[in-house]
C-alpha cells in the first residue's frame, strides 16, 4: 500500500487511527474543495442557493450515479444513512400483523428506528440470528424466518458492530420473487466495495459517502428503484413537495430541498471520487484488506479465540471485528488504549460478545496494526 497516502490526510499524527469506520477521514484535496464550495456559498448566498444549487446538485448526483451504477434521478443526497432509511421506514404503510425482518447484526440507530415505528404502528420487528459458516448457510438461516406476514426485509450490506459482508444479492433475489420489499443499509459500502445499484436491484438502499469514500462529513445518499419512488414521503415537507417549476424527478424534488443548509459536502463528492481514482484505489483497498486479515489473525492468536465467521476472506474487506475474552471490561480497555497508547479503535458489546473493530484505510500501515497488537498484549495480560 502506498505509504505516501498518509500525507494527504489531516489526522493527528500522534494518534494511531484505526477507526475510519465510525466517521471517516477526508483527504486534504477533498477538504479544500469542501471549503471552496462553502466560500462560494458565502460570497453570494442568494445566487448560490436560490438560482444555482439545483443545477450544481444535479451535476454532482450525475457523477455519483455513474460511480454507483444508477441514474442520477434515482438518488437523493442526505446527511447520512440514518436519515436515508428513516425516510423509507416512515413512508411504508405497515400495521398490526405485518413483520419487518432483519438480522441480529443491525446498526443500533436503525434497530431503534424500527422499534420506535413498531411501537407507533403495531407491526413486529424481528432480529433473526444468522449462520456465518458459509453464504449458503447464511441465506438458509435468515430465510427460515420469512413468514406470510413478512412485508419488509431490512439488512445491512456490511454490518456495523461485527464488520461482516452479508450476501445480500441472494436475499434480494428471493425477496423479489416473494413480493417482499427490500431495504439495504449500505453505510460502510461506498468506497469499500464495488457497488452497482441497478444490478443489485434492492428496492431501497442507503449509503454513507463520508466514511469509506472519504467525502466530507454530512454526505450520504438514498437510492430508490424507479418503480418504488412513489411510496416515499418527504421526511421534511418543503418547497419541493409542490414545486413551482417541477424537475425531471419528483423523487428528487420532494426530498432534495428541505430548507437552508450547507450543501458543500454533497458538492464535494465528485472530488472524493476523483481522489480515489487518481490514487489507484483498487490497489489501496486490496492492501488494506491484507492488513485487515493480518489484524484479525494476530488478535485471534493473541486471545486464543476464533473469528465470528468462517475463515473465508469474503466475509470482510477493510473493516474487521475480532472477539475479546468475555471478562474484558471494554470501556476500561478502550480508555487505556487511547490514554496510554494513543490508539483510537472502537470496542463493541454485541449479543453477549466483546469485540474489537479495526478499520484499515489507505493512510494506515503495518506499523499501526503492530502498535495496536503491542497495546492489547500489554493490557489484556
Amino acid at each position: 500500500m502506498p505509504s505516501s497516502l498518509k500525507k494527504y490526510f489531516l489526522l493527528d499524527p500522534t494518534i494511531t487511527f484505526l477507526n475510519h469506520g465510525s466517521f471517516g477521514a477526508t483527504p486534504k484535496p477533498v477538504f479544500n474543495e469542501y471549503q471552496r464550495w462553502q466560500r462560494e456559498l458565502e460570497n453570494q448566498p442568494v445566487e448560490f442557493l436560490g438560482r444555482r444549487i439545483a443545477g450544481l446538485l444535479a451535476e454532482s448526483r450525475a457523477v455519483l450515479g455513474e460511480y454507483l451504477g444508477t441514474h442520477a434521478d434515482n438518488l437523493v443526497y442526505t446527511q447520512n444513512v440514518t436519515v436515508s432509511l428513516n425516510i423509507v421506514a416512515r413512508s411504508l404503510k405497515l400495521g398490526a400483523g405485518d413483520e419487518v425482518l432483519a438480522s441480529d447484526h443491525e446498526y443500533g440507530a436503525m434497530d431503534r428506528t424500527w422499534h420506535f415505528l413498531a411501537g407507533e404502528h403495531g407491526f413486529t420487528y424481528v432480529n433473526q440470528p444468522v449462520k456465518l459458516t458459509s453464504h449458503a448457510d447464511f441465506v438458509e438461516s435468515f430465510w427460515q424466518a420469512v413468514t406470510p406476514r413478512t412485508k419488509v426485509i431490512f439488512l445491512s450490506h456490511i454490518t456495523s458492530p461485527t464488520a461482516i459482508i452479508f450476501p445480500v444479492e441472494e436475499i434480494i433475489r428471493l425477496a423479489k420473487a416473494a413480493g417482499i420489499i427490500t431495504i439495504i443499509d449500505g453505510a460502510h459500502v461506498p468506497g469499500q466495495l464495488p457497488l452497482h445499484l441497478d444490478s443489485l436491484d434492492a428496492d431501497f438502499y442507503g449509503g454513507n459517502l463520508h466514511k469509506w469514500l472519504c467525502a466530507p462529513k454530512g454526505a450520504g445518499f438514498l437510492y430508490a428503484r424507479p418503480e418504488m419512488q412513489h411510496l416515499l414521503k418527504p421526511l421534511v415537507v418543503s418547497w419541493g413537495y409542490e414545486p413551482e417549476v417541477p424537475g425531471p424527478s419528483a423523487f428528487v424534488d420532494q426530498h432534495e430541498w428541505i430548507g437552508t443548509r450547507d450543501m458543500a459536502a454533497f458538492l464535494s463528492v465528485p472530488a472524493a471520487i476523483q481522489f480515489q481514482q487518481e490514487h489507484a484505489w483498487d490497489e489501496v483497498r486490496s492492501g488494506c484488506h491484507q492488513l485487515a486479515c493480518y489484524a484479525q489473525d494476530e488478535i485471534c492468536n493473541l486471545t486464543g479465540m476464533s473469528p465470528l465467521h468462517s475463515q473465508s476472506e469474503t466475509w470482510f474487506a477493510q473493516l474487521v471485528a475480532a472477539p475479546l475474552p468475555a471478562k474484558t471490561d471494554i470501556l476500561a480497555l478502550k480508555q487505556h488504549l487511547y490514554d496510554d497508547y494513543k490508539v483510537e479503535v472502537p470496542l463493541v458489546s454485541w449479543n453477549n460478545h466483546k469485540l474489537i473493530r479495526v478499520s484499515v484505510q489507505g493512510y494506515n500501515s503495518k506499523k499501526d496494526i503492530d502498535r495496536l497488537l503491542f497495546a492489547l498484549s500489554a493490557l489484556l495480560s
